[in-house]
Parts: structure tokens; C-alpha cells; sequence
């Protein structure tokens, strides 16, 4: 059955990013029920979470689907289709006007069939740790005002929330978050007025983690991210899908600026 996920599932949900090979954290799922619980999802069976999905609200505007997981042993019976469908109707609800994810290959084939479209792609890069680097001193202001103006609608609540991480921005330089995750520290979100400000941004988050695979996701759209990547050392390792679903006709679809979004938030958030 279906139903909404809660703080109490978290060890079950990480058990299905971990399967996965996901990059998730404890602190990421209780994040996202943090932010939305009402529209985070599993399939219960027999007492088990087997699958779940979460749907993000920003501005009542745009709908962010993430986490959209299935235990190995209960793949190919429908179960991701019934949470996805349960999700945009949802939204729906909600009165939301788009939906956009990010897909893996098998992904993008089950959201084509409810109606979803290509709209570019994104890549994970990675780089293996090469010990200490000399740490930029970057200032500590709350920049984050400038995501949605990048981003193309406001999360502030997500952005108030990853004020809890390590961060570093200006009105003038835009900002960068840097995360622990399961397998690799994470790059993003990373707003940058411009190339040196990006490249000052990815320098200190390098400084933070000298001993740590990196993970780095971007829109290869914006070349001098991925220009940043490659002389930094990173190698992309997975590209995903992008896709949009309009639901309301009389809002537009939001759009991102990839010239000023230099790393994604993650996967589940855009």
C-alpha cells in the first residue's frame, strides 16, 4: 500500500539509496520530510518500505520529484508507476503548474509514459582525493537570495536549511554549499557571478575534504563548469536526464540560468 513516508522510515529509506548506490545521507532524507512531509511517499508491503518517492513544492510554482527508489527484489511490478502517479496527483492537487526530475536511463522510461519531457541533461563528475589544498578565505554571507534568480524560482526553505552545512558567499560572488555524503563530499549548490568567482567557490570546497572522493553534479550547458572540472581533476561518471511535465497551462515553466548555476543542489532538489 501506499503512504506517506515519515521521520520513523528514514533506516529503511537509506537502506534503498544504499542499494542504489546512492550518495544520500541520514541527514538528506530528514531534510526533504523536514521540508515537504506531506508530500514524501513509500509502498509499504508486508511491514516493509519497499519504494518511495518525494515531491518538493517551491513557490506553489514549480514540483521537484526525487528519491523515487525500489528495493532490487520488487522491481518491474509496477510499484514505482503507482508512487509516481500517487505524487502527481498530488501535486496536482496542489495546484503546482510543472513538475521537473532528473532521470537515470530506466527512469526517463517510465516518466515518458506520464507525459514527461526531455529538457537537458545533467552529469555527475567525480575526482578521487589529492590530499591538502590551500583554503581561499571566502566570506560567510547569506547569498542565498540569488538562487532563485538562477534556479528560476525560490527554495528559500531549502536554502535556509543548508545554512546548516558548510558555506561560503557574497552578494557580489554568489555562494557555494559543501555536503557529506555517503560515498563522496558534495559540491552544490554553487550560484557564481562569474568563472573566478566559481573557481575561488570550488577551491575551498576541495580545501574542506583533502582525503575525500569529491561529487560534483552540473549542466553541461554551462562550459565553464565543466572546464573547472576537468582542470581540476574531475571526471564525469553518469549523465542523467532532465525532464518536465507541464500541469497547468496558465503558468509558465520555470527555467534555469545554467550560466549562473554551477552545481545542482542534488539530484532530489534541482
Amino acid at each position: 500500500m501506499i503512504r506517506t513516508l515519515s521521520i520513523l522510515d528514514v533506516p529503511q529509506a537509506m537502506e534503498l539509496s544504499q542499494l542504489a548506490g546512492w550518495n544520500q545521507t541520514d541527514r538528506d532524507w530528514q531534510r526533504v520530510l523536514l521540508l515537504e512531509p506531506d508530500g514524501c511517499f513509500c509502498f509499504e508491503m508486508n511491514g516493509r518500505v519497499v519504494a518511495t518517492v518525494t515531491a518538493m513544492r517551491y513557490e506553489r510554482t514549480l514540483g521537484w520529484i526525487g528519491m523515487v527508489l525500489t528495493h532490487p527484489n520488487f522491481r518491474r511490478l509496477g510499484i514505482a508507476r503507482q508512487l509516481m502517479e500517487h505524487a502527481l496527483a498530488w501535486l496536482r492537487d496542489a495546484g503546482i503548474g510543472a513538475v521537473k526530475l532528473d532521470a537515470t536511463d530506466s527512469g526517463a522510461r517510465l516518466y515518458s509514459t506520464l507525459g514527461f519531457m526531455a529538457e537537458c541533461t545533467v552529469e555527475r563528475w567525480r575526482r578521487d582525493p589529492i590530499g591538502p589544498v590551500i583554503a581561499p578565505y571566502l566570506p560567510r554571507y547569506p547569498a542565498f537570495q540569488l538562487d532563485s534568480k538562477a534556479f528560476g524560482v525560490s527554495r528559500r526553505e531549502l536554502m535556509n536549511m543548508l545554512r546548516e552545512e558548510a558555506w561560503a558567499g557574497s552578494p557580489e560572488m554568489g555562494f557555494a554549499v559543501s555536503r557529506q555524503g555517503t560515498i563522496a563530499a558534495y559540491f552544490g549548490p554553487c550560484i557564481a557571478a562569474t568563472e573566478g568567482h566559481a573557481r575561488k567557490f570550488l577551491d575551498w570546497f576541495c580545501s574542506q575534504h583533502p582525503e575525500q572522493d569529491l561529487f560534483w553534479d552540473l549542466i553541461p550547458e554551462n562550459r565553464a563548469a565543466m572546464e573547472l572540472a576537468r582542470q581540476a581533476g574531475f571526471q564525469m561518471t553518469r549523465t542523467l536526464l532532465r525532464m518536465s511535465l507541464q500541469l497547468r497551462t496558465d503558468l509558465a515553466m520555470p527555467k534555469t540560468n545554467p550560466y549562473a548555476y554551477y552545481a545542482l543542489a542534488g539530484f532530489e532538489y534541482g
